[in-house]
């Protein structure tokens, strides 16, 4: 058999036209289909970074959100606390006073029990009448100058 120049041309003719051609497609579909599964990949693997730097960003924003608050928290109960310290001051400044106040009115009845015989219950009166109250009754006795 006899390869000629004509044989070849037709030969390669032949695979370039019609089934080469479909050879070269083939190859040009499979590397357009691995560039885009990668596309597909990378976006996919983009999509899922925004979604974790989203979730991170959620994350500091509550963190941050816990940080103020906890801060208030601790404000309000230095406030109570200094509240409740002035309180308790004030109460115990109270209670001394009462306390005072009580020990001075027992002192006041005590002067009052030993005037009461030198009270004359009459106007301008120089005889020392001694007035005594029991129920609703007043009763006096004179007493001697």
């Amino acid at each position: 058999m006899e390869i000629n120049i004509d044989t070849l041309i037709n030969v390669v003719s032949l695979l370039i036209g019609g089934g080469g051609g479909a050879f070269f497609t083939w190859r040009w579909v499979r590397l357009k289909a691995k560039a885009e599964a990668e596309q597909a990949a990378s976006t996919a693997a983009q999509a899922e970074q925004d979604v974790y730097q989203q979730i991170i960003a959620d994350l500091k924003a509550d963190r941050d959100d816990m940080k103020a608050y906890n801060l208030d928290v601790k404000k309000d109960r230095d406030d109570l606390r200094r509240e409740r310290d002035e309180l308790r001051g004030r109460i115990d400044k109270m209670e001394e006073t009462i306390r005072q106040l009580q020990s001075e009115v027992a002192e006041n009845g005590r002067q009052l029990r030993l005037l009461r015989p030198l009270v004359c219950m009459r106007e301008g009166c120089k005889l020392r009448v001694c007035s005594a109250m029991s129920g609703d009754e007043l009763t006096s006795k004179q007493v001697d100058e």
